[in-house]
């Protein structure tokens, strides 16, 4: 059952062709994380045309940024509390320090690496930080580019075989299990953000009701 809904997502993205790569990577990269999605998609689309692979790459790349954009917005709004519950203090600490001395390295690195690397981490805290917007975004397109030309490139000379190894059963019970526990997680880390970020607008309603009243 389990199986059959997760290949059924993948098969639905897969009509979809470069605009599945598109709507997945947005996906991918926000609310509803799918363990080596992109990458799949990437290396069936280039075994199915080879000469293909640089748009694949692109489109991939592109929703896993637009993605990024809607984790960073809804982060950065609110700010450094709303990490609190959310990433431990070691973690935080971490991270904060790696942007701070090697914000390029580090994001790019953070979006070479595949799953299960928490690379939503990566994209949280520097965005709740109110590091600056346009670098997270190139960083992360850096290496997500980097990432999905590797996919597409070996796929030209090892795609058969990759698609081919997908389809045994280890691997793909582990990859359903991935999926099943990531979107579990997903849909409780979306829950604690919205509620995170309606807390946050009614708290920021009463301070500017108590404000009003001074200025008049």
């Amino acid at each position: 059952m389990f199986e059959h809904l997760v290949l059924t997502i993948f098969r639905f993205f897969y009509r979809l062709g470069g605009f599945g790569l598109l709507g997945l990577g947005i996906l991918d990269s926000s609310f509803l994380f799918m363990p080596l999605g992109n990458d799949l998609l990437v290396t069936a689309f280039t075994v199915r045309n080879p000469h293909m692979w640089p748009y694949y790459a692109a489109m991939a790349t592109a929703g896993s940024v637009f993605g990024v954009f809607i984790m960073d917005a809804t982060s950065r709004k609110l700010g450094e509390k709303g990490l609190e519950k959310r990433v431990s203090e070691r973690r935080l600490k971490y991270i904060r320090q790696k942007i701070e001395t090697q914000a390029a390295l580090t994001l790019i690195l953070a979006s070479l690496m595949p799953p299960p690397f928490p690379f939503t981490v990566f994209v949280i805290v520097p965005a709740a930080l109110q590091y600056s917007r346009v670098k997270l975004l190139s960083f992360v397109a850096i290496g997500r580019m980097i990432r999905f030309s590797a996919i597409g490139l070996l796929a030209m000379f090892y795609g058969s075989f990759i698609m081919r190894m997908a389809k045994w059963p280890a691997v793909r019970w582990t990859i359903v299990a991935l999926a099943l526990i990531s979107i579990a997680g997903s849909a409780w880390s979306v829950f604690r953000l919205f509620r995170k970020s309606r807390g946050a607008d009614r708290d920021q309603s009463k301070k500017s009701a108590k404000e009003q009243p001074a200025e008049g």
